[in-house]
């Protein structure tokens, strides 16, 4: 296989994107809706995050998109939240545990830290225990466990919320 390289992904990057995005949609909870996502729906996710000055990165192996990660708002744009942010990381069935997701979180933590973040947030399918175990190599923490909060495959989901500091905890900023 390839080397695994990072980098911001493109708009030609979208519609690999989408096919991830819908395999974990289809066969997984760690999205929680049973809806696909069209390839227009993803570049229109896409081009809002990346206009926003967000990043949305891409690892490939050679020139095939085999993952995608991106970070944004925590809790919309309440302005006390400034300082957080939300990622996702998504990657192609067949490259699990081949240190993708770890590459494009890595990738994420100094643009959070160039964007004056203090805190990554990611909310995770309980179950998900390879997902978690990767956030917690990185320097998550648990922090939260919502009981049955979610619904998918017609039973009742719970949800983790794992957070990591960008920054050092209690680092002062700007008024």
């Amino acid at each position: 296989m390839a080397a695994l390289t990072v980098r911001p992904a493109r708009a030609d990057d979208v519609a690999a994107m989408a096919a991830i995005y819908n395999h974990v949609v289809a066969t997984s909870t760690a999205i929680y809706t049973a809806q696909p996502s069209t390839v227009h729906e993803r570049r229109d996710w896409f081009d809002k995050r990346t206009g926003a000055g967000f990043p949305v990165m891409a690892a490939l192996h050679g020139h095939e998109l085999v993952g995608y990660a991106s970070f944004a708002e925590f809790r919309g744009a309440w302005p006390g939240y400034l300082h957080s942010v939300e990622h996702s990381v998504y990657v192609r069935a067949d490259c699990w545990r081949r240190g993708v997701g770890s590459a494009l979180l890595r990738a994420l933590f100094p643009l959070a830290a160039a964007l004056d973040k203090h805190v990554m947030v990611g909310g995770i399918d309980a179950a998900n225990e390879g997902s978690l175990r990767l956030h917690e190599r990185l320097g998550f923490e648990r922090v939260a466990h919502f009981r049955e909060v979610g619904r998918k495959f017609d039973r009742w989901l719970d949800l983790v919320f794992v957070q990591r500091f960008i920054d050092a905890p209690g680092a002062p900023r700007p008024h």
